[in-house]
């Protein structure tokens, strides 16, 4: 499937249940009110909305019509709210314009040499590139075996999933510079209803048929073995990784 399309049919269920990131961040990025960001692959602007509220301009560059719609509906009481039909790789953005560029749960579905080259385009002398995941924790009864259902019932899960992106890879991203991983506590406390918003959240999860049926059947059962006063927890590890996009360094003739 196109990645620009994964969410079309997924956007009520992504606003109710996704996870915030944690005001943290702006202060770990020591961002000013006077700066000028853009959220790349902004989705519906979970992103986007912490940077506003921070009093920053935010140029939100979304492909997904669907997403990028939602986002205007819920964002656009912010006068400093900017959408973009754009790309990772294609933002339109104007060239050295931006103090800080930010990708939330999206950097796992660009280009990545594309992106690097349109990044440093956009950026100012010095800005920040930071790259966003809330990662969910596998360490608990609950989360192990949340982790398991999703591995029977999702379809290519295994190939998409955001954790597939390597130290490694963040490395190539921002080399010749180095980058800095942060990370912070997160989570959401869910009843039934939620946990079902938050697993069909995710556009690798079967929405109908007799897979569906069972996954949902599965998933009431996991709620009921670990829910504590009508709710269980999905803990995250936010990490941040941060870094300057330097020029390459000249081949040696």
């Amino acid at each position: 499937m196109d990645s620009t399309k994964r969410f079309s049919d997924r956007v009520a269920d992504y606003v109710r249940y996704r996870p915030d990131y944690p005001e943290a961040i702006l202060s770990a990025l020591h961002v000013g009110p006077d700066w000028v960001v853009a959220d790349i692959g902004s989705g519906t602007g979970i992103s986007t909305k912490l940077f506003l509220r921070a009093g920053c301009r935010v140029h939100a560059v979304e492909p997904n019509e669907e997403m990028r719609a939602k986002a205007e509906e819920l964002l656009s009481h912010y006068p400093n709210f900017v959408s973009v039909n754009g790309t990772a790789e294609a933002t339109g953005l104007a060239a050295g314009s931006f103090d800080l560029i930010v990708a939330g749960q999206a950097f796992h579905w660009f280009d990545p040499v594309r992106t690097r080259k349109e990044m440093a385009r956009i950026s100012r002398p010095g800005a920040i590139v930071a790259l966003i995941w809330n990662q969910r924790l596998m360490e608990m009864p609950f989360e192990k075996e949340y982790e398991e259902l999703i591995l029977q019932y999702a379809g290519d899960y295994r190939t998409i999933n955001h954790k597939n992106i390597t130290d490694k890879q963040i490395g190539a991203f921002f080399h010749p510079a180095n980058f800095v991983l942060q990370q912070f506590e997160n989570g959401q406390d869910f009843d039934l209803d939620g946990l079902k918003g938050r697993l069909l959240s995710s556009s690798y999860i079967p929405k109908d048929g007799e897979r569906f049926d069972a996954m949902i059947r599965a998933l009431e059962k996991l709620f009921r073995n670990y829910a504590v006063n009508g709710k269980v927890r999905v803990r995250y590890d936010t990490k941040m990784y941060t870094g300057v996009l330097k020029p390459d360094r000249p081949h040696s003739s």
